[in-house]
Formats: C-alpha cells, sequence, structure tokens
C-alpha cells in the first residue's frame, strides 16, 4: 500500500483561499488581466521607521540567535503599553501576553492548548476558516453560531443550546467581522463575556481587524470588559492595520491560564519569532500609530465608497461597511455564491470570495477586499456592470 497522510486531514475541506490562488495562476497564465478584490492583503507599504528599525535590528549580531520562546521583552511590553494607551486596559507582559508568529498561528494553537477530542468549539458561521479547521484538526467538534443580517451578523447567544454550551470549552468572536464586516459594541462584547463565564469557556475575540475603522467609529477590545481577562483572551495581529501581512507577528493577550496553555504548545513547535521582526514591530507600536491608522482608513474609505456607490450602481445591494477592508455583498438573485464568484472570475476578470468558502451562512454572498486603488476599483465595477447582473 503506498504512503498515505494522516486521516485528520480528510476532516477539512480545501483552503478556500488556496483553490483561489490555483483559479487565478490559471487564468493569469492565459494572460488574462484580472483585478483582485480577493484575499485580503493590504496593497500599501510598511510604515517606513518599520522598515528602517528592522534593517538596524537585522545587523545586530544578538538578534540572528534563538528568540525568547514567549517573545521578545521589549516587544510584550511595547504590546501591553500600546493595549493600556488604546484601550484603557492593564496587562502583565510576563503572565497575559505573548508574542506570536502572526495571529493565525495563535489562533491555531491556542485550540491545540484549550480543546480535547470531541470537545466542541463554538465558531462564527461566516468566519475565517481557520477556527474551524483547526478545530477539527485538533479531533473538536465546531458548532456554528449563524451571522444573519437580521441580528447585524452577531451571534444569537441565546439561541445557542444548553446542551451544547455544556460541551463548549471555547468560542470565537471576531469584530470588526471578517467576512461581513460588521462591527459589534462593548455591551455585545460585554454579554459574551457573561455568556463564557456562565458556561466555562474560554472567549477568543480575534482582533485582526481592530483599527480598520470608518465614519467615526472606533471598535472596542474584548478586555475592555470589566473582569473579562477571567474568561477571555484577545489575539492583536499587526499584519492588516500596519501592512505587515508577510512580516507575521503579533500577541495573544488576557486570561493567564490560557496564556500559559497557549506556551506551552508553542514552546513544544515553535522557536518563535525572529527577535528583529519583533523589535521592528515595536517602533510601530511606540511610533505615531494613530496617525498611520488614520492615514490608512482614509485611503480604504475611498475606496470602500467608490466599490459600494459603483456595485449600487450596477444593481447590487452592498450595506456600507464601518469596519474592516471587506465589502459583504449580496448576490443577484437566481445566483449562488460560488456561481457568481466563478461568473465574476471567468467573464468579468474579477476575483471576489464567495460567502459560501466561510460556512454555509455564507451562502448568499461574496466578499470583496479593498485592496486596489480607487481607478482600479473603479475599472472592476464597470467590467461587472457588464455581466447585466
Amino acid at each position: 500500500m503506498p504512503m498515505q497522510p494522516a486521516q485528520r486531514l480528510s476532516r477539512i475541506p480545501p483552503y478556500a483561499f488556496a483553490e483561489l490562488n490555483a483559479a487565478k495562476r490559471e487564468l493569469v497564465a492565459q494572460g488574462a488581466d484580472l483585478i483582485d478584490l480577493g484575499v485580503g492583503d493590504p496593497d500599501q507599504p510598511t510604515p517606513a521607521n518599520v522598515v528602517a528599525r528592522l534593517i538596524q535590528e537585522a545587523n545586530q549580531t544578538a538578534n540572528h540567535r534563538y528568540p525568547d520562546y514567549e517573545g521578545a521583552p521589549e516587544f510584550r511590553a511595547a504590546m501591553t503599553e500600546y493595549y493600556g494607551r488604546r484601550f484603557g486596559v492593564s496587562l502583565d507582559p510576563n503572565k497575559e501576553c505573548v508574542a506570536l508568529i502572526g495571529s493565525k498561528e495563535g489562533l491555531s494553537h491556542l485550540i491545540w492548548a484549550m480543546v480535547d477530542p470531541g470537545d466542541v468549539v463554538l465558531v462564527p458561521d461566516p468566519a475565517y476558516p481557520v477556527y474551524s479547521s483547526q478545530t477539527l484538526l485538533a479531533g473538536g467538534t465546531p458548532y456554528p453560531m449563524p451571522l444573519l443580517a437580521a441580528n447585524d451578523f452577531l451571534p444569537d447567544l441565546a439561541a445557542i443550546p444548553a446542551g451544547v454550551a455544556a460541551k463548549a470549552k471555547l468560542m470565537f468572536i471576531n469584530y470588526p467581522n471578517n467576512p461581513t464586516s460588521a462591527v459589534a459594541s462593548l455591551e455585545f462584547m460585554a454579554a459574551a463575556v457573561a455568556f463564557a463565564r456562565r458556561h466555562n469557556i474560554l472567549l477568543c475575540h480575534d482582533a485582526a481587524y481592530v483599527e480598520m475603522t470608518f465614519d467615526g467609529y472606533a471598535a472596542p477590545s474584548v478586555l475592555q470588559v470589566p473582569g473579562a481577562k477571567e474568561v477571555a483572551v484577545e489575539a492583536y495581529s499587526l499584519s492588516k492595520p500596519f501592512n505587515m501581512t508577510g512580516w507575521r507577528v503579533g500577541a495573544m493577550v488576557g486570561n493567564a491560564m490560557a496564556i500559559n496553555a497557549l506556551k506551552a504548545i508553542k514552546n513544544n513547535t515553535d522557536s518563535g519569532q525572529f527577535t528583529a521582526v519583533q523589535m521592528a514591530g515595536v517602533a510601530g507600536l511606540q511610533g505615531d500609530a494613530n496617525a498611520f491608522f488614520a492615514h490608512m482608513n482614509h485611503i480604504y474609505t475611498a475606496r470602500r465608497d467608490a466599490l459600494i456607490q459603483g456595485l449600487r450602481s450596477v444593481g447590487l445591494h452592498p450595506d456600507s461597511p464601518k469596519g474592516t477592508f471587506y465589502v459583504w455583498c449580496p448576490v443577484p438573485d437566481g445566483e449562488t455564491s460560488a456561481g457568481f464568484a466563478t461568473k465574476l472570475l471567468r467573464q468579468a476578470h474579477v476575483i471576489a470570495m464567495p460567502g459560501s468558502a466561510f460556512g454555509a451562512a455564507g451562502e448568499g454572498y461574496v466578499r470583496f477586499a479593498l485592496t486596489v486603488d480607487v481607478d482600479l476599483t473603479q475599472k472592476a465595477v464597470e467590467r461587472i456592470g457588464q455581466l447585466k447582473v
């Protein structure tokens, strides 16, 4: 019998973004001129002070050795100090913060740190696929919490059966939300914390887009809820707000037990992020981050407005988001998410993500990313208009 991969791999579906990239490569090889509004990868440069700090630190011989497994003390201090300034949250950099090789790694390893085979994980639907896929790999059972327009794309916590809540070890929330671009109030965060406390569940807030907000809205941290650290952690990523997706650096902060468990998994799995990258992150966190975020959000607002106006002009009906750099757009009547995304790709040469790639409740939508300039955004809309949607 030929060698076979582990059976656990059969439990997870193909990674949606990998399939998208394969289709994109095929069309590019054919000479197609694609406009990519698919994967959320910022097109703007990393702040100059961050790049300069990386160059400086990369030349330091001491940084060429193994990094601190928990993260450089300077990085953990900068992160916890930032939380104090930004959210008014007090964190112990030694017990309530661990550096991550990007938040995707931290979210994945948190599941392995907390979930035993048979445990339930409460997962938003639609959602970033990693929550469900890593739960399945760890032998857990994802339980979907539908995010519906009728509920402003917030999970209905009261609809979770008592028996499911009793088996749950971990619950994910993510606001501003990928893929729906919905936002949440601090009151919702407080309700989620209360639910987690009532059912003895660890609550994890994926705050990847917390700095990407518009129209005067400021997104909260779940840790702003009084007593949240008793039951909650938060993943903070530098990837999207600082245009550092390729750098892979972030932090998990909050509940000390969960942070310690995550450290144990990481100590046996990875050797930490290159110290020079962490120190570059320090430069970002300690610099004029607010000014940079305002600059980027101004760019995204212009792109959002161009896309929303354009899509509405060709017969689509998206809402205008207050957070993330995504637009969650209902597909035309009679279309499916995958069918419409395929039509956009094959006929208009515009890449959008089918909502169904993020979960069953994402059916009926496609997700556009605001990752090209206004001129290209308008060109994409013109192409979509030619489909007579």
